[in-house]
């Protein structure tokens, strides 16, 4: 059993490879992951993204998260558009293939659950 502040976590972030899911621009991602479950099912830390379009499929995961800082539309296969902003909180459930409009930068946490 684990109690994991993220504050007091001191980790690197990693730069995502995600080339062939970008749909416009040169966006990079890092990705901080601050907690793993013994199992490898659950995930949980914080991502950001610059500027572009890419997609962000749910393949065998269902994810939670919530925005700190900046904003994005996404849009979904149904035709659906919605806007995230700082202090929004969302899921993502298992089948969903998002597309992300990041005009500027955005960051959140996120808890990733395997399915």
């Amino acid at each position: 059993m684990q109690f994991v502040k993220f504050a007091e976590q001191d980790i690197e972030p990693f730069k995502k490879e995600f080339a062939e899911d970008i749909v416009e621009g040169t966006p990079e991602q890092n990705v901080w992951n601050y907690f793993t479950g013994a199992d490898g099912t659950v995930k949980s830390g914080m991502w950001d993204s610059t500027a572009g379009v890419f997609r962000g499929p749910m393949n065998n995961q269902i994810e939670f998260c919530q925005i700190l800082e900046g904003d994005a539309r996404i849009e979904t296969a149904d035709g659906a558009s919605h806007t995230v902003k700082a202090g929004d909180a969302f899921i993502m459930d298992n089948g969903l293939q998002p597309v992300w409009h990041v005009g500027k930068y955005i960051r959140k946490y996120y808890v990733i659950v395997s399915v």
